[in-house]
């Protein structure tokens, strides 16, 4: 268990701030193009879009392991991207925690699905939110409560994994629950299920997937008020800005057509979750 009162800064799921302060302001963007060619044009040119694959985080993105093929709805999201650009998807395989720094480093031109901390707005653009994440609490069975207040108690311990947005956001809102900080999400889970931690908080696509996949976890709940954090699509800093230009515009065009939401749901159908398991009170 974790001192709750220790701050580990803001960051996107699972990047620690140590190296989003340390690590990623030190050092400059690097990009693969030709002298002065931005990345619009870049991908243009080679016909190659990048984008991060981070297997196992479903439903953002699956990794079939007998294939080696890539699914859920970020990965339908830059196949489209790519599409629109007249260029071929390509999968550099990274975890939330390196996708800003291979971002940086020019290894990936795209990552959907990252969160836009100030900590991260230093060194990486961002695109306009293609949704906005509910924060909600896996409860374990027999335990109730309806708003953050009610969470908000020493004697509520509340379950996160170390580093991640769940971190940040349960010492921001929950500052006097104890917290019982871990270092990876399944280890959170596992807390609860143990009896160890009475909930574990978890933004709502990826709940919906735990309670899902393990149903003895507990009840998903959407305490409030309605708590949501942007979810957007990470670029490498460019100073033509053509790429991001155009990235808003493709993800504004999609939003207004309802398909964004198609892709998302169609990735929550991926791992057996249906558009009727999403509470009525969160939007996708």
């Amino acid at each position: 268990m974790q001192d709750r009162r220790s701050m580990m800064g803001l960051v996107g799921l699972g990047a620690a701030t140590a190296v989003a302060a340390a690590g990623l302001a030190a050092s400059p963007a690097v990009a693969d193009a030709a002298p002065g060619e931005g990345t619009f044009a870049r991908i243009r040119s080679s016909k190659k879009l990048r984008i991060a694959g981070i297997a196992g985080t479903e439903p953002y993105y699956h990794k079939d392991i007998a294939s080696g093929g890539w699914s859920g709805f970020c990965m339908a999201m830059g196949n489209d991207l790519a599409h629109s650009m007249e260029a071929e998807a390509e999968v550099v395989e990274t975890t939330w925690g390196n996708a800003v720094l291979d971002l940086q480093a020019g290894k990936i031109d795209v990552a959907f699905g990252l969160s836009p901390t100030p900590a991260r707005a230093l060194v990486v653009d961002f695109s306009r939110p293609l949704l906005e994440n509910t924060f909600t609490v896996i409860a374990k069975p027999g335990f109730e409560a309806a708003s953050w207040s009610d969470l908000d108690r020493p004697e509520i311990r509340v379950a996160v994994d170390i580093g991640s947005t769940h971190d940040s956001f349960a010492r921001r809102v929950l500052p006097h629950a104890t917290l019982v900080a871990l270092k990876t999400p399944d280890d959170a889970m596992l807390a609860v299920q143990a009896g160890r931690a009475d909930c574990v908080i978890q933004v709502v696509l990826l709940a919906l997937v735990s309670v899902k996949k393990n149903p003895r976890l507990g009840r998903m709940i959407v305490p409030t008020p309605l708590i949501q954090q942007p979810t957007c699509v990470g670029m490498r800093v460019d100073a033509d800005g053509r790429f991001r230009s155009f990235v808003d515009a493709w993800l504004e065009y999609n939003k207004s057509l309802g398909v964004v939401r198609g892709w998302i749901t169609d990735g929550l159908a991926l791992v057996g979750v249906a558009a009727a398991d999403v509470p009525a009170n969160v939007q996708l």
